[in-house]
């Protein structure tokens, strides 16, 4: 009881102190967080509003912005802050070599810490002149809000099933019941298309976006989960293997808030851990396209709100001393992938867990115990809070690439397909408009395999473990038609959007299922007299038939198989089915 009160006087006493250093002003800047004692989590009109006041008492440095729309109908809000928020804007942050830093929150509105955490951070640069000064002399931070403003609406208590905090919190898809943490490439929301607009303007050197994390239990309150360095550019995944998180994780030491890689397993945490393979659908993948350093921070479910707020607040403080520290190196090092990769001819589009190179990880657990279930009488695994360990595990944090592909030239896709003409160029991808039409000798692609989800995911039936066969044919392109030349700083985006066998393409999203579906056929006994005379004029093809019939007994009892198969192989048959739209100019 006494020990309640003695907090309860001490958060007075600290609440006093932080209003002395206020400016002069008739607003408070207690956030929600603080109000309730860290047990709440702001609301997005407490939040919207939060940032209109401190923009007001610091209208040099805060300039707060709605960019476009989501699917609730509501903007999405940016708040730019800068040494001169009036001045600021990509061509300034070049002229001063500044770094710029984007800070996502509330992806998943149901994960709210960096929504919490940021407006006690800025309000930290806010209210700390030399801090701020120091900061703002390096970086421009863009910060949003709340990216999932539909998901921060939908507020409840008992989604987050395992989730310690807050008291009530937003739900994690949108209006549209998508999940915006799959949603970067295909665009299917109105949320990711004004993200998209902001992020292809100002081309960030760094992305964090908020997290929480389902899983486990362990000993840390922040893990990191940056993008999988061997996806980047060699040059940019050195330098963040090498520089950049080392800094990190020694910074958030050095704040008494020890951190871990990101807790992606199997079985236990202490059997190893192994990296994310982070494909372009996630913010962090997404990221990699463009060459900047991409970072979710993800903090353990299981830990008080307000621990995890107050983890998410000091590494975005740790963020700011790279920044500092490293704020040079980071932009030179992107200017150099990014040239580099207008010149690359061969990209890794595919890639798997390198399990030959193991390490080992110092890890900070819970004995992981089995007891039998009074639910299923089943054993069911635990996590012994009173059997924490300290010791050293397998760690994979490598992936390989498993399929590389040779740029072309140019793509050339046929107008019909305006929403991915749309897609690409909302990612800065310069596309051309052929001027008439023209036959072109290109490279097309016959889908000849593929694995389908057999239920919706993400509101797609999405496509994997494509198998494709070039062919070079001259080939009719029309007048409207796009060209999108490989000569781009946007190559890597190009490249696996466009290359259907590259897991997160337009065609593995389902855009040219079209092309899927034969469209004409035959009626087998006006076609079986046809068929005859084909086989007569092509010996060939009844070798082949008939080498077909002795390998597999069931074609051979199959009437309609065979003449499908003469079918197939005759000129009869459409020569777009499964041919895949997109022309690869290769000269």
């Amino acid at each position: 009881m006494f020990k309640n009160y003695l907090i309860g006087i001490l958060f007075c006493f600290w609440v006093a102190s932080l209003r002395a250093q206020l400016p002069k002003s008739p607003d408070s800047l207690l956030t929600p967080f603080e109000h309730g004692r860290g047990l709440q989590t702001a609301t997005h009109a407490d939040g919207i509003a939060f940032y209109e006041k401190l923009s007001r008492l610091f209208p040099k440095h805060l300039r707060l912005e709605t960019r476009g729309v989501t699917d609730c109908g509501l903007p999405l809000h940016l708040l730019v802050v800068s040494d001169d928020a009036m001045k600021a804007s990509p061509q300034y942050a070049t002229k001063k070599n500044k770094c710029i830093w984007l800070i996502n929150n509330a992806i998943h509105a149901g994960e709210p810490d960096g929504a919490d955490a940021s407006m006690l951070f800025i309000r930290d640069l806010m209210l700390d002149s030399v801090k701020r000064k120091q900061v703002l002399e390096t970086a421009i931070i863009l910060l949003v809000p709340f990216y999932n403003i539909d998901g921060v609406l939908n507020r409840n208590s008992t989604t987050r099933t395992n989730q310690n905090g807050p008291e009530s919190y937003g739900f994690r898809g949108n209006a549209k019941n998508l999940d915006l943490n799959r949603d970067f490439t295909k665009a299917d929301t109105k949320n990711t298309r004004s993200f998209l607009q902001i992020y292809n303007q100002w081309m960030p050197d760094l992305l964090l976006d908020t997290h929480v994390s389902n899983g486990a239990d362990y000993q840390y309150t922040m893990t990191l989960l940056p993008t999988q360095s061997d996806k980047l550019h060699s040059l940019l995944g050195r330098f963040q293997q090498d520089s950049v998180l080392p800094f990190l994780y020694e910074g958030m030491k050095k704040r008494q808030q020890e951190m871990s890689p990101y807790i992606h397993f199997e079985e236990t945490p202490d059997k190893g851990i192994t990296g994310f393979l982070d494909l372009p659908r996630y913010s962090t993948g997404f990221a990699a396209l463009h060459h900047t350093l991409g970072f979710m921070s993800e903090t353990h479910m299981l830990k008080p709100f307000k621990d995890r707020v107050q983890a998410t607040r000091l590494l975005m403080h740790t963020f700011c001393e790279l920044i500092d520290n490293q704020g040079f190196n980071i932009i030179q090092t992107r200017k150099q992938a990014a040239q580099a990769c207008i010149l690359q001819k061969a990209f890794d589009i595919h890639w798997k867990l390198d399990t030959s190179q193991r390490k080992s990880l110092i890890f900070k657990g819970f004995e992981a115990k089995y007891k039998q279930s009074s639910v299923t009488n089943l054993l069911q695994l635990w996590y012994d809070r009173k059997a924490p360990y300290t010791k050293a595990i397998p760690y994979f944090p490598h992936f390989k690439p498993i399929l590389t592909v040779q740029k072309p030239t140019a793509y050339i896709l046929p107008r019909a397909y305006a929403e991915v003409a749309e897609r690409l160029q909302i990612n800065g991808v310069r596309i051309e408009i052929l001027e008439e039409d023209d036959t072109l000798d290109v490279e097309m692609y016959y889908i000849r395999d593929f694995k389908t989800t057999p239920f919706p995911y993400e509101g797609h039936y999405l496509h994997s473990q494509v198998q494709v066969e070039p062919v070079r044919m001259q080939r009719k392109f029309r007048k409207g038609d796009y060209r999108i030349r490989t000569n781009q700083v946007s190559n890597r985006f190009i490249v696996e959007m466009l290359e259907p066998q590259a897991p997160d393409s337009y065609f593995c999203w389902n855009f040219f299922d079209g092309i899927l579906m034969q469209k004409e056929g035959f009626s087998d006994y006006v076609f079986e007299p046809l068929a005859g005379e084909i086989l007569k004029k092509n010996p060939d093809l009844r070798r082949k038939l008939e080498e077909k019939r002795g390998k597999e007994p069931e074609f051979a009892r199959s009437g309609a198989a065979q003449l499908d198969f003469i079918y197939k192989n005759s000129p009869y048959y459409e020569v777009t089915h499964q041919l895949y739209p997109v022309g690869r100019i290769l000269n």
